[in-house]
């Protein structure tokens, strides 16, 4: 689709030199480079605006000027028409409103970060790291796997009572191991 777009493109475009003295080699250098390198050039423009319609957009506009320097551009154009194509979008971004309005109250604020929840979820598995194979398994079968204790029995190739003895020795583990220990001393601090 895009292709099409940009092979009109440069029919006008080529229609436009065409009127101004331009040359039938030129056009056709340009023509294959758009053949060619459109569909590495539209990722590149989706990578930055992640919406498909804003990328072509952006294709279409950075190829446009390139169209119009391309007697200047020497040896491998992709780098030059990249280039257009950052720069282009930057004030695309700049000139765009992002919708934000000031208000006297600052709205809520989320809860754990993203970088919270990386932290909590390395922690849990250094944690779980630590406990015997056994009660590892039981941990992931039963709480990860969300199986009951009879599936987790029968895949272990032990009891019911078995799988209920090491979930609670793994769950009293994890709860005194150091890496899952929450600060409570501070949060108590904290409140007073």
């Amino acid at each position: 689709m895009v292709l099409l777009d940009m092979t009109t493109t440069t029919a006008r475009l080529g229609a436009a030199s065409d009127l101004a003295g331009g040359d039938v080699h030129r056009r056709a250098e340009f023509d294959e480079f758009v053949a060619a390198r459109s569909p590495a050039l539209l990722r590149t423009a989706y990578l930055l605006t992640r919406d498909h319609a804003l990328a072509e957009d952006l294709l279409q506009t950075a190829l446009t000027k390139a169209w119009f320097a391309w007697a200047r551009i020497e040896g491998r154009p992709e780098a030059y028409v990249r280039r257009i194509l950052v720069t282009t979008y930057a004030t695309w971004w700049r000139r765009k409103w992002n919708g934000e309005v000031a208000t006297e109250e600052l709205p809520e604020t989320s809860g754990a970060g993203a970088t919270d929840t990386v932290e909590a979820v390395h922690d849990l598995w250094t944690a779980m790291g630590r406990l015997p194979r056994r009660q590892r398994a039981v941990v992931v079968l039963r709480y990860v796997e969300d199986l009951s204790e009879a599936q987790t029995a029968e895949l272990l190739g032990c009891s019911v009572g078995t799988v209920k003895s090491q979930a609670s020795r793994a769950l009293a583990k994890l709860r005194i191991d150091p890496a899952l220990a929450s600060d409570e001393s501070g949060d108590q601090e904290d409140a007073s």
